[in-house]
């Protein structure tokens, strides 16, 4: 094994382990968080929630770091060093495998960005109310775009995790196409729906 090996093992293994690290959370949050933190009494919430979401968050939104800073290593070394760019057999826009990579990572990044972005600002503000016992009149704007984000990444991740794999080769030969793209997002987006809202008893009623 050389240093190329090396390297590309070190990558793929940062990247995988902080990617399920953050889309772990992801879940947890709205499989389960969701649903429990809006069935807490009041007094309660202002317990348990600045207990719990710092910390939750806080692996959350590194997860989400160290997928995205890793994977950008990975396709910058494997398609830009030792290939051949955005074209060519071994460029990312020059195969099946490398455009499947392209549109996980994509996605990948628009989750990154609504992470760090949109669902962390507002979450430190909500925690913020909560422990102080307070309800400023924005609270209900700030909780409903920090809910609707966060719901949005877990729709994403479903096709993203499809086009990581299949330009990883996890799968058998998938052509690069329009129609695949479709098949795979309308999948994706199904799957997500009845994970989050049929096979999750009460996270339907958080939903505003």
């Amino acid at each position: 094994m050389d240093a190329n090996d090396l390297l590309q093992a070190l990558f793929r293994w940062i990247h995988f382990v902080a990617g399920i690290t953050w889309i772990g959370m992801l879940y947890f949050f709205n499989l389960i968080n969701a649903h429990v933190t809006a069935a807490l009494q009041p007094a309660t919430r202002r317990e348990v929630v600045p207990q719990l979401m710092p910390r939750a968050l806080w692996w959350f939104r590194w997860g989400a770091m160290f997928t995205f800073l890793s994977g950008l290593l990975m396709i910058i070394w494997k398609y830009f060093i030792l290939g051949t760019g955005f074209t060519g057999d071994a460029g990312l826009f020059g195969s099946s495998a490398g455009l499947w990579i392209t549109f996980g990572a994509l996605l990948g990044t628009i989750m990154w960005f609504n992470v760090w972005f949109i669902i962390w600002p507002a979450q430190q503000k909500l925690i913020t109310w909560t422990k102080e016992g307070q309800t400023p009149p924005e609270q209900p704007a700030v909780a409903k775009r920090a809910l609707y984000t966060s719901r949005t990444n877990a729709f994403l991740s479903v096709p993203m995790l499809f086009g990581m794999f299949a330009g990883a080769g996890h799968y058998p030969s998938i052509p690069f196409s329009f129609l695949w793209v479709i098949i795979v997002l309308a999948l994706g987006f199904g799957l997500a729906y009845y994970m989050i809202f049929k096979f999750s008893p009460g996270v339907a009623k958080t939903w505003p």
